[in-house]
């Protein structure tokens, strides 16, 4: 299987107020949001993902950012990887069941701590040992 990890699907920042960023971001930005969950924002920036993440009460915000990698099969190119070694510091998980979709991730680093991870937005009721799947097609954030 050829791996082609070119499209960024998110990015992560943790912020101190989600209020304050989605006053930044939309308001002073003028990024579209797409929804909110608590302290977790979510805004499109051309087509990638932007997630806004409250810290904790008196936590620091630690500088850097999480990069999410779109996988059409999640299975398949976390095999790929793990063959060429990278090691994952995760199952492949549900993060979040959606209206429409559930989406999966599964986490792992680069040489220098980075951490990074592959995300499928599958049909609802997908599981990783379901084995090949119908993906969803491409949408608008």
């Amino acid at each position: 299987m050829a791996i082609n990890l070119n499209a960024v699907g998110q990015v992560a920042l943790p912020v101190k107020s989600a209020d304050a960023s989605e006053a930044f971001y939309g308001g002073v930005l003028g990024l579209r949001k797409l929804f909110r969950f608590g302290g977790l924002a979510f805004y499109d920036m051309a087509g990638v993902r932007l997630l806004l993440d409250q810290v904790a009460e008196g936590a620091p915000v630690e500088h850097g950012a999480v990069l999410y990698f779109r996988a059409p099969d999640i299975v398949a190119t976390r095999a790929a990887l793990e063959a060429r070694g990278v090691v994952f510091t995760d199952r492949i998980h549900l993060i979040a069941p959606m209206e429409d979709h559930d989406l999966w991730m599964t986490f792992f680093k680069d040489p220098d701590a980075h951490i990074l991870a592959l995300m499928m937005e599958a049909p609802k009721g997908w599981r990783p040992e379901d084995g090949p799947h119908v993906v969803l097609p491409e949408r608008p954030l």
